[in-house]
């Protein structure tokens, strides 16, 4: 199947294939990657966006410019005003890009168990950030609802909310689905990524099914301590969140506004262990060079999955969310790995990449 696409590289599909506008005109159009080594392995045909390329560096860029833009075309936001956000990292940083690129100030709230690299590059950016204690969203002092609350006590501010504001649907729905639709010519058998807020998921997933007439599989990949794959495989029942992931900006325990706008299409999911998303961040690190954070490999891993439960000479895709770059200090770390217990998950001969004592 894709002999086409498997035969020669797909160009990037650069606006017009001519210089673009700035940052905000920069976003989207970005490649898929055929992942030969998995493909071969599985027998099947597994590709990823590569969402990394985004000019803010993640898929984040997609949800942040949906979301500004569909409060300036309500006039909710005003020139100079203050954009505010609760966030986990990537939403954060393309949030303030768009601000610079667009003239606004930029408050971001995030949970304090970040990375330091992200809370770095926000303040590089010129982002107010305010880490507070990680808690429950029931929790009246979780970032989202401090966030909200900020945004609401000054003139001219926007909370984005971008967990259920279904502008980060819309935009998925307008720019990411069509380009996979059309990178893959339409022969594809099935699409697989995690979700946080839920856009990607959900965006993508609607616009797949409508183009395939929904023969387009879309299931949900989870990081462990997130209840979305109880509450799909029983039919709609949300269980008590339990234990915890490596992988950040994904994952929940209720569902989103987002989420919530295609749950009922979702034709599948299951939770991908902690082990297999490191040991497959390392492999495609080794095999197709990609440097990529672990949200991106748990994606990996969920689609090779995937595409063995379809069968052999199956398409799958997912999204590459963002590089290693922002967690490097933690995923090459010996001492990091070790007191996670993932050490030992990573294959022998990959564990010349962890460099980082």
């Amino acid at each position: 199947m894709l002999p086409s696409l498997r035969a020669a590289p797909l160009a990037r599909g650069f606006h017009s294939h001519s210089a673009v506008r700035g940052f905000t005109e920069a976003v989207g159009n970005t490649p898929l990657i055929y992942l030969k080594t998995l493909s071969e392995k599985t027998g099947c045909h597994i590709y990823g966006k590569a969402e990394f390329q985004n000019p803010g560096g993640s898929v984040k860029d997609r949800a942040a410019l949906g979301l500004i833009r569909e409060a300036e075309e309500q006039e909710l936001i005003k020139p100079g005003g203050t954009i505010v956000e609760g966030t986990a990292g990537n939403t954060g940083i393309g949030l303030a890009h768009v601000c610079r690129a667009k003239g606004y100030k930029c408050v971001i709230y995030m949970p304090n168990t970040q990375s330091q690299e992200k809370i770095d590059l926000l303040r590089m950016l010129g982002a107010d950030v305010r880490p507070v204690p990680a808690v429950a969203f029931e929790n009246p002092k979780n970032y989202n609802h401090q966030a909200r609350e900020y945004a609401e006590s000054i003139p001219n501010a926007l909370w984005t909310n971008q967990f259920d504001n279904t502008a980060n649907t819309h935009a998925h729905y307008l720019s990411s689905g069509p380009e996979i639709w059309n990178q893959t010519q339409g022969k594809l058998d099935g699409f697989i990524c995690a979700t946080g807020t839920g856009g990607t998921l959900a965006g993508i997933g609607k616009y797949l099914k409508e183009k395939s007439d929904g023969k387009t599989q879309v299931w949900l990949a989870d990081p462990p301590g997130s209840v979305l794959t109880s509450y799909i495989t029983s039919g709609g029942k949300l269980v008590e969140r339990s234990g915890s992931s490596i992988t950040e900006g994904i994952g929940q325990g209720r569902i989103t506004d987002n989420l919530a706008t295609f749950i009922k299409d979702v034709d599948g999911a299951f939770t991908v262990p902690d082990t297999k998303s490191i040991a497959m961040l390392y492999e495609l690190l080794d095999s197709e060079g990609l440097y990529l954070g672990a949200s991106s490999a748990l994606n990996v891993a969920a689609a090779v999955e995937l595409a063995q439960k379809l069968g052999p000479g199956s398409t799958v895709a997912t999204i590459l969310c963002d590089g290693a770059y922002r967690y490097q200090s933690r995923l090459f770390s010996r001492k990091w790995l070790v007191s996670k217990g993932l050490e030992t998950a990573i294959p022998e001969h990959l564990q010349k990449y962890i460099v980082l004592e």
